[in-house]
């Protein structure tokens, strides 16, 4: 399983927005759904029985999208770089990704690459297409800007901290050409267990930040480390409610054990049900108590 799952918030249209990056993206699968039962019901408006996760894969990486509601959106703080050597899968991802969208940057060249796109597709999820021969295919980029501005390198140090097999594996900082802060990041590529994150700080005027719109799902082996991460990411943020937080530098974690998906996901209702009823009236999760709403 994926240490670090990215949950993309969908308004009411999760099914056709998985629909959508499996039919773009090669290599692609739908992998795992549930359902809204009696208690998420309640708690969020939903009606009983409506789609409320959908976990799919693109390119050997995985995403969790959650049929959430207008509450929150995805914004470009956090996009997801795609790369590829093959030029004409660039242009194709770009026709389809931009179509119904928004083009931030458009396709073409650029100093720092032959072929670059950076386009938010029609359901506000944000991409980088690169060429570029390198593995991951898929990776989670984190741009700090705002209030956040020049917090780049600070947060990537907190994270390794946080998370083993982890470590910077390049960072690029702005000269006094590039026309931003010098001494910030410009391009930063760091491991988080194992998986590949990028970041870089721009001072220029943004209308977006962090939301819980695009959040980052760890996914813990045991109370101990659910304990672990939620006090270290919790330490100067916001704790919200059923595992999820804001950390000191406004990105949305989700801290859950990585039995959740197979208490929710049985298939069986009369063990779904009860965990999610239990998981509703809490703050941060509790394994030992969810185990026991699914009878185990």
């Amino acid at each position: 399983m994926q240490k670090i799952t990215p949950c993309l918030w969908f308004d009411d249209n999760v099914e056709e927005a998985v629909e959508f990056y499996t039919s773009t993206f090669k290599n692609s699968k739908l992998k795992a759904t549930s359902h809204y039962g009696e208690a998420s019901s309640k708690s969020s408006g939903k009606p009983k029985g409506a789609v409320m996760t959908m976990i799919f894969e693109v390119e050997g990486f995985e995403f969790l999208a959650l049929n959430g509601g207008p509450h929150y959106k995805m914004t470009p703080a956090i996009s997801f770089s795609v790369s590829s050597d093959d030029p004409d899968e660039i242009d194709e991802l770009y026709k389809k990704l931009s179509n119904g969208g928004k083009v931030l940057m458009e396709l073409g060249k650029y100093p720092f690459s032959e072929k670059y796109g950076w386009v938010n597709d029609r359901f506000g999820c944000s991409w980088q297409l690169n060429l570029a021969k390198r593995e991951p295919k898929i990776c989670p980029y984190l741009m700090f800007v705002g209030e956040q501005h020049g917090k780049a390198e600070e947060a990537i140090e907190y994270y390794i901290s946080l998370f083993e097999n982890s470590k910077i594996e390049s960072m690029y900082k702005h000269g006094e050409e590039s026309g931003e802060t010098v001494g910030t990041v410009a391009h930063a590529i760091f491991a988080l267990d194992g998986q590949e994150f990028m970041a870089l700080d721009s001072d220029k005027k943004h209308d977006f930040n962090f939301t819980p719109g695009v959040s980052l799902m760890v996914n813990c082996i045991d109370q101990s480390e659910i304990d672990r991460f939620w006090s270290k990411l919790g330490d100067g943020g916001r704790e919200s409610q059923c595992g999820w937080l804001d950390d000191k530098y406004g990105v949305s974690w989700q801290v859950v054990p990585a039995q959740l998906r197979d208490l929710v996901l049985s298939g069986n209702s009369d063990t779904a049900e009860p965990v999610m009823n239990a998981l509703m009236k809490m703050v941060k999760l509790d394994l030992r108590v969810l185990q026991e709403a699914a009878g185990r």
